[in-house]
């Protein structure tokens, strides 16, 4: 259940990102169904880069999280963002980002839409509830 929020939630910020900026975008479709379809499968492939590489990149990059006191966290959700666009270049369903600074935006766009998102969601609060 938790994977499944986590994928509505990435879903929703993946869209806001591409609403808000030129430098990132969905591959044309369509159809809505099509552009849904597209969104879920760029949701999930994000989704899976944050909870398997993401951790690993975090981890390697501490020192620079401890020297630039959290900032560099911006960095890596570019990263993370960019390696979204990389995977799924190679399928029907892409997303593009135009360049680095682009991707930092844009990682701040999702994070900003995650958290806000994460908030209005009920029962989500406490790592504990199982509902």
């Amino acid at each position: 259940m938790r994977f499944l929020v986590q994928l509505l939630v990435n879903a929703a910020a993946i869209w806001v990102a591409d609403w808000l900026l030129e430098g990132i975008s969905l591959a044309p479709t369509s159809s809505t169904g099509a552009t849904l379809l597209e969104l879920a499968v760029v949701a999930a492939v994000f989704t899976l880069v944050n909870l398997i590489v993401r951790p690993v990149v975090a981890l390697l990059s501490l020192p620079f999280y401890i020297l630039t006191l959290g900032l560099f966290f911006l960095v890596v959700n570019a990263l993370m963002l960019m390696l979204t666009g990389w995977i799924t270049s190679f399928t029907d369903y892409g997303l593009r980002v135009d360049g680095f600074w682009t991707a930092v935006l844009g990682g701040l766009v999702i994070a900003i839409a995650s958290w806000i998102l994460h908030l209005v969601i009920p029962g989500d609060r406490r790592r504990g509830d199982r509902r």
